[in-house]
């Protein structure tokens, strides 16, 4: 993609999301604020839905591939299945499904 370099990594995720993955050094010259320690502290949950429970396994098993790290156990409330893992830098990602047609009804 374009706006991969040696400072920033864009990865596809579909047509409508695109992640920027930047080094510390070159993120700070976007913000004003010190840069959170995400392995002591936790700033963000980033959730992304994954069209099945096998895709949400797929993508998390490619997570740990690379390095990342199983935070939880597996979350599985039938209608709604989740699995995060924690990045290099220590984020927490949630990869779910989720079949709204299973889901309880709302009182």
């Amino acid at each position: 993609m374009q706006l991969s370099d040696e400072n920033a990594s864009s990865i596809v995720i579909s047509d409508e999301i695109v992640v920027m993955l930047l080094t510390r050094e070159y993120f700070s010259t976007f913000i004003s604020k010190s840069i959170a320690d995400a392995k002591t502290q936790t700033e963000v949950l980033l959730a992304l839905s994954a069209d099945s429970h096998e895709t949400v396994d797929a993508l998390v098993a490619k997570a740990f591939a690379a390095g990342g790290t199983e935070p939880r156990e597996p979350q599985d409330l039938g209608f709604m299945y989740g699995r995060p893992f924690e990045d290099l830098d220590g984020h927490t990602w949630e990869i779910f499904y989720m079949d709204l047609s299973a889901a309880p009804p709302q009182p």
